[in-house]
C-alpha cells in the first residue's frame, strides 16, 4: 500500500495550493490492483477503519514534511468512509493524529460524498462540528448526482464543494452539463463555499471553469495522481518561480 497526490490548482493564481491523497495497491502477483477493487473488499471485512487511519497518519506526516522543507503549506485532502463516520470516534482519531506529526489542523481537509451526508444527518452534523472546532475543513466531494444535498449545505460546516466529474466531462457553451455547472458554482458562490472541479481532461473544460468563476481544479490535463518524490520537484520548481 502506498499513497499517491494529485494536485489542486487555484485558477485565479495558477498555483499549485494542495493536494488530494489516494490510496493505491501495488500486489507482488496482481499489479496495481484498483481501489475500487480492494476498497469494497476492506469495508466488507471491516478493516476500512485501519487502512484510513494509516492514510489519516501518512498524508499529515507527509503534509508536515513539505512544509517544514519550505515547500509551501499544501492543504491536504483526504476522503473519509462512511465507515469512520459511523465509528465514533473519528474526532478524537484526528486529534491523535494531529499531535503526533504537528501538522497545523488548518491544512487538512476531509472530503465526504453527498450520500454520506445524508445518512444519519443528526450524529453526521455534531461530527463535523467537532472536526470543525479541531480546525479541520470539510468538503463535499462528487456534488451534483444527489441534488438533494443542496438543501442541506446550510446545515453542514463545509467549505468548499467538489463537483462530480460527470459534469464536466461535457461543459462546452451551451449545453446541459454547462448549465448545471454554472448554477453549481453560483450556488456555492452565494453561500461562500469554494467550488473545485475534479476531471479535467482538456483545455476546453478549464477555459470554461475559469470564465465561470470556479475557485479550484483538479484532473489528468493537468496533473496525474503522483507519488512524493515526483511531485516534490514540480512544488520546488514552482516556488522557484514565485520568488525569483
Amino acid at each position: 500500500l502506498f499513497l499517491v497526490y494529485q494536485p489542486k490548482v487555484d485558477l485565479s493564481s495558477d498555483t499549485i495550493v494542495g493536494v488530494e491523497a489516494l490510496l493505491r495497491w501495488r500486489h507482488p502477483e496482481f499489479g496495481d490492483v484498483s481501489p475500487t477493487v480492494f476498497i469494497p473488499i476492506a469495508e466488507e471485512t471491516g478493516i476500512i477503519d485501519h487502512l484510513g487511519e494509516w492514510v489519516l497518519q501518512g498524508a499529515c506526516e507527509q503534509a508536515r514534511q513539505w512544509q517544514q522543507s519550505d515547500l509551501g503549506n499544501l492543504q491536504m485532502a483526504v476522503n473519509v468512509s462512511s465507515h469512520q463516520l459511523k465509528s465514533g470516534n473519528l474526532a478524537c482519531s484526528v486529534k491523535k493524529t494531529l499531535d503526533r506529526t504537528g501538522l497545523d489542523p488548518q491544512l487538512l481537509e476531509f472530503e465526504l460524498t453527498e450520500s454520506m451526508l445524508m445518512d444519519n444527518t443528526d450524529s453526521i452534523v455534531g461530527l463535523l462540528h467537532d472536526l470543525k472546532a479541531l480546525g479541520v475543513s470539510m468538503s463535499v466531494d462528487d456534488f451534483g448526482p444527489g441534488y438533494s444535498s443542496m438543501a442541506y449545505l446550510w446545515r453542514f460546516p463545509v467549505v468548499a464543494i467538489k463537483i462530480d466529474s460527470a459534469f464536466v466531462a461535457d461543459i462546452s457553451d451551451g449545453s446541459s452539463d454547462a448549465v448545471l455547472v454554472r448554477a453549481i458554482v453560483g450556488l456555492a458562490s452565494g453561500i461562500n463555499l469554494k467550488t473545485v472541479a475534479e476531471g479535467i481532461e482538456n483545455q476546453e473544460q478549464l477555459d470554461f471553469l475559469r470564465r465561470c468563476g470556479c475557485d479550484q481544479v483538479q484532473g489528468f490535463y493537468l496533473h496525474k495522481p503522483m507519488e512524493a518524490s515526483q511531485l516534490e520537484p514540480l512544488l520546488r520548481s514552482a516556488k522557484e518561480t514565485i520568488t525569483s
